[in-house]
């Protein structure tokens, strides 16, 4: 059975009661969890935000299932005990489908996921030719091939695994962004053309660093195509969560595990979005 990972809680959305000015923690591994909260703090510019990267176990693709579950576990009592959020954000496609469960089962506190988005991607294309672009272990997930039979039957969808785009995409907002070439092949196994002459009209980024480099995809992609975000759909359910908000830009806490990456360019990078204190608690990464 699947798991809804945007559901919140166990509990109903009319038995939450968040305080008026709502406390909202976006975790993530490292800095894709940003495009995330950007949506979220325009469906609740009100509430106060904590944005927290895991960065000392930055990538969690290359942990082992145990190892990351039992991480993120940790990583979260110290998040939660530190910060009290009404409602935590995982804004990271590896830890929603792997984590999610034992985190609701450890915390009162709601979690939303990030969902692959192949339902919005099968009701937008007309050729029927679909691109997942994840990161490996994604495309691999049972989960994702659970969506693709449930809302993608109709469709052909090529799964595209990259191994180097979440590292691409935190080196742009340190300042360091890659060539148009390694980009451009990142991305060339997304487009294709089968024998009738259709073409790939939708592309999924199934993860959240992805959406940082956009403007380049857009730039470099063959023929245009429409790119699915599945940040959107995170705020809504947010809302749904914790209701509508009203006008107002709290500042946002930014919380690092290791912070070895925060250079000058990067905290201008995160300034820009709204993180102008950025702390580091260390929680260095122990692997048995």
């Amino acid at each position: 059975m699947r798991i809804d990972l945007m559901a919140g809680a166990t509990l109903s959305a009319a038995a939450l009661h968040p305080a008026p000015q709502p406390v909202i923690l976006v975790f993530d591994s490292g800095l894709g969890g940003l495009t995330v909260l950007e949506q979220v703090r325009r469906a609740r510019p009100d509430a106060r935000y904590v944005y927290a990267a895991d960065d000392a176990a930055f990538p969690y693709g290359r942990l082992a299932e145990g190892v990351l579950v039992a991480r993120v576990l940790a990583v979260m009592e110290r998040l939660l005990a530190l910060h009290r959020p009404d409602l935590v954000v995982i804004a990271c496609n590896t830890a929603s489908t792997l984590v999610l469960p034992a985190l609701r089962q450890r915390f009162p506190t709601p979690f939303v996921g990030v969902v692959p988005p192949i339902k919005p991607a099968a009701e937008t294309t007309r050729s029927r030719l679909v691109s997942l672009l994840a990161t490996p272990g994604t495309v691999a997930r049972a989960y994702t091939h659970d969506l693709i039979r449930t809302y993608a039957g109709a469709c052909r969808i090529s799964l595209v695994g990259s191994p180097n785009l979440a590292n691409y995409a935190e080196a742009e907002l340190a300042g360091a962004p890659v060539d148009d070439a390694a980009l451009a092949a990142e991305i060339a196994p997304c487009f294709v053309t089968d024998a009738a002459g259709a073409r790939t009209d939708v592309v999924c980024l199934a993860c959240t660093h992805y959406p940082l480099l956009l403007p380049r995809f857009e730039r470099l992609a063959p023929w245009p195509v429409t790119w699915i975000d599945p940040a959107p759909a995170i705020a809504r359910r947010v809302t749904q969560l914790l209701g509508p908000g009203e006008p107002g830009e709290a500042p946002v806490l930014g919380a690092f595990t290791g912070g070895a990456g925060l250079g000058e360019a990067l905290r201008r990078s995160l300034a820009r979005r709204g993180l102008h204190e950025v702390a580091v608690e260390p929680m260095p990464l122990t692997l048995q």
